[in-house]
């Protein structure tokens, strides 16, 4: 597994990028310490395939809204969800 620093990852990008692609996978380190890694992007078919293959069942998960039940009216006075979420973000900086 090869390694790379921030700076040297920063200045020869498309070269690691190419050697990714490859299916290579890069350590990328700050002050000789690892702090991420470049991995290969599997496709989710074989990575689906592959969790099939070992038994595992895999379904979509599916919420019917209709089992929540109706959305509940504000009451006359109550502040809008809109209006709450200004409230608690007063003050913030984005």
């Amino acid at each position: 597994m090869a390694a790379a620093g921030i700076r040297e990852l920063r200045q020869n990008l498309s070269r690691y990028i190419d050697r990714v692609k490859a299916g290579e996978t890069i350590e990328v380190t700050e002050r000789g310490k690892v702090v991420a890694a470049l991995v290969p992007r599997r496709e989710r078919e074989d990575e689906i395939a592959a969790l099939e293959a070992r038994g595992v069942k895999i379904t979509r998960a599916r919420l019917d809204f209709r089992s929540l039940g109706p959305i509940p009216k504000r009451k006359p006075g109550q502040a809008s969800p809109s209006e709450v979420l200004e409230e608690l973000r007063a003050g913030e900086r984005y």
